[in-house]
């Protein structure tokens, strides 16, 4: 899939997905079970175990449905793991220059991790497809939205401690979207084999981006 692509479907929909859990079990279910819920960008965190496999699993059950792509990816060496896995975006929780230029070498959008606007801008100068403000919960949408003021054209997404409940807020705050992880991938309705509920919870973030964005038949 053409990078441009791939950013454009992440764009559109708004949300990423992040599936961080202590076991692998049950994990490509959830990703499905998001994906029916609206979200089609799905991060499995390297901290996850089993996460390069759970890649390729999740590529071959979920075909063009959705992206699947990597998230706490730290080094090069993980940056490659992942793509030959066929992750087909790749997310860092904060500046690796190689992890960058790897990504762009493979192709595939690349969202570096920053908090603070020099490292914003230098992510954003370096060619990250999107900068992931993290952790957004310490400063909120009314930081983010200070942020976005000087530096509008830097494609921001806010990153831990983002819920149905304040995705609204980042969105009209100026960020692009919003990723989300516990407050989306429970761990509960996960052991549970609940996966209705994480469809559930995907569809009203879904809801919550529309609404930051002004659509009002959300």
């Amino acid at each position: 899939m053409d990078k441009f692509v791939a950013l454009k479907r992440i764009l559109d929909c708004g949300v990423i997905a992040i599936v961080r859990a202590s076991s692998s079990d049950g994990l490509v279910e959830a990703a499905e079970a998001i994906v029916m819920g609206g979200i089609v960008a799905v991060e499995f965190t390297l901290t996850t175990p089993d996460a390069v496999r759970l890649i390729g699993e999740a590529r071959e059950r979920l075909g063009e449905r959705a992206l699947i792509g990597a998230g706490t990816v730290l080094s090069e060496q993980d940056a490659e793991a992942v793509l030959e896995a066929g992750a087909q975006f790749v997310v860092t929780p904060a500046l690796h220059q190689g992890v960058v230029e790897t990504a762009h070498g493979a192709g595939v959008p690349v969202v570096p991790g920053a908090f603070t606007p020099t490292e914003m801008l230098t992510a954003w100068e370096w060619g990250a497809d999107l900068v992931k403000l993290f952790p957004a919960s310490t400063g909120g949408p009314e930081y983010l939205k200070a942020i976005h003021a000087p530096l509008p054209h830097v494609r921001l997404v806010p990153t831990g401690g983002v819920s149905a409940a304040n995705a609204s807020d980042y969105i009209r705050a100026g960020a692009v979207a919003v990723a989300v992880g516990g407050n989306l991938v429970d761990s509960a309705a996960i052991a549970a084999q609940e996966f209705w509920r994480l469809t559930e919870t995907a569809q009203q973030l879904i809801a919550a981006v529309c609404k930051g964005r002004g659509d009002k038949s959300q």
